[in-house]
């Protein structure tokens, strides 16, 4: 299990993708899909 620290959140998104798109290629997909930016780490 990997440990959360309180007041963290958590987004997930349902459904499929390819693992091959790599880093760049899913947070793209955050982007898009969540519309939020994945690069801000939220303490």
């Amino acid at each position: 299990m990997i440990p959360v620290p309180s007041g963290v959140k958590v987004w997930l998104a349902t459904g499929y993708t390819d693992m091959r798109r790599g880093f760049p290629g899913l947070s793209l997909m955050v982007q898009e899909t969540l519309k939020r930016d994945p690069m801000i780490c939220v303490g």
